[in-house]
Order: structure tokens, then C-alpha cells, then sequence
């Protein structure tokens, strides 16, 4: 994704609207919803978008200070937004617990503002938190591995309160799926995805429905 510079299509009438209710979901509905930031968008919509009991993955940004961002306003870097996913998930399939196993697995939470060739604070290792309880998880985990010293270098993650979700432009939504053979896709995705299948494989969807 990122390192492309073609031009790409503002955000839709109806992805503004969107996002003005970022985070609701059917009253009706049991599932929750999560926000994460691990590089590039593509890579990490196309890892939760295998995980069983996740209904959608929703790629787009946040945490900056400026309304209905475009691709192209995020990529100078003034916008302060990250860029996210957000994930609308069934808890009784599976839990926030599991979601944080598999973010902390599948990206470098100890390279501030960079992931793999994707540099700049867009790319920023971050938690977004819709509620008490996922903030204090999220929090709770993070020290387990600091105590654990699961990673050689310390974690920089940082775990905030979630803020308006800004859908980005379909040109960007489901990216891996639809271009799993482009450069970036086999260099950056397919790997993160060969490691979700050895260390989560119990706990992903069938192929034909990712």
C-alpha cells in the first residue's frame, strides 16, 4: 500500500457519514468492536480478516485532527491520524484477549513509527480502546510481555482512548485479497500471514470465507 504515490480517489460521501458512527454497531447485536494501528492497513486487514469470529475488518484512520481525511492528506504526515482497523467481532467466538495475541504476533511493537519499508507516526504501533475494560486489557497484556520480555527491545505501543473512525476509499478496502501477487502484498503480507497460520492455525476461518 503506503509506498505507492499514485493518486488515490478521496473518501466517499457515504464513508464520511460512516464514520460520524464509527463505532456502533446494531443494538441488537452481541458483537464488539476493536481499533488497532500495526503499519500499513493492508497488512493488518488482511491478518484479522482470517481469524474466526471476526465479522468485518473496516481499514481507515484515526486519532489525528483533521475531519474526513483523505489518502492523500494522511500521507504527508500533518493529519496526526494513523492508520487503523477496525474490527467488529463476535466476544463468544472469539475473545479481545486473542485479538491482542494475534496484533502483538503479527507486527514489531517495538519499532516506533515504522513497519517493515512503511516509516512515518501514520504507521505508529497503537491500541485504540472503545471501552474501560478493553483499555485496562490491553494495558494488562502489554506489561505481561514487557515482564515476560517477549521482545528484545522494549514495547512503544501506545493504548489510547478510541477516537472518530474515518473509513478510507474502497480503492484500499480488502487489498490483499484482491492483489495477493503484487510486490508489496508477497514481500510485506504473505509472511505475516505464514506466521498467523503456524501460531494461530486453530483459530482460523476456512479459506473460501476469508
Amino acid at each position: 500500500m503506503c509506498t505507492l504515490t499514485r493518486l488515490r480517489l478521496a473518501a466517499t460521501v457515504v464513508g464520511t457519514l460512516c464514520a460520524l458512527s464509527g463505532n456502533a454497531i446494531a443494538e441488537d447485536s452481541p458483537n464488539e468492536i476493536a481499533t488497532f494501528g500495526g503499519g500499513c492497513y493492508w497488512c493488518v486487514e488482511a491478518v484479522f480478516q482470517r481469524i474466526e469470529g471476526v465479522e468485518s475488518v473496516a481499514p481507515g484512520f484515526m486519532g489525528g485532527r483533521t475531519s474526513n481525511p483523505t489518502y492523500q492528506q494522511v500521507m504527508t504526515g500533518r493529519t496526526g491520524h494513523v492508520e487503523v482497523v477496525k474490527i467488529e467481532f463476535d466476544p463468544s467466538v472469539v475473545s479481545y484477549e486473542t485479538l491482542l495475541q494475534v496484533f502483538f504476533r503479527t507486527h514489531d511493537p517495538t519499532t516506533r513509527n515504522r513497519q517493515g519499508p512503511d516509516v512515518g507516526t501514520r504507521y505508529r504501533s497503537v491500541i485504540f480502546c472503545h471501552t474501560d475494560e478493553q483499555k485496562s486489557t490491553a494495558n494488562e497484556y502489554k506489561r505481561l510481555l514487557m515482564r515476560q520480555k517477549t521482545f528484545r527491545s522494549p514495547i512503544v505501543t501506545s493504548i489510547e482512548d478510541a477516537e472518530t473512525f474515518y473509513p478510507t476509499d474502497a480503492d484500499h478496502s480488502n487489498f490483499f485479497n484482491r492483489n495477493k501477487q503484487s510486490p508489496y502484498c508477497v514481500a510485506n503480507i504473505v509472511p505475516k500471514l505464514e506466521k498467523l497460520q503456524k501460531e494461530f492455525g486453530d483459530q482460523l476461518k476456512s479459506e473460501e470465507n476469508q
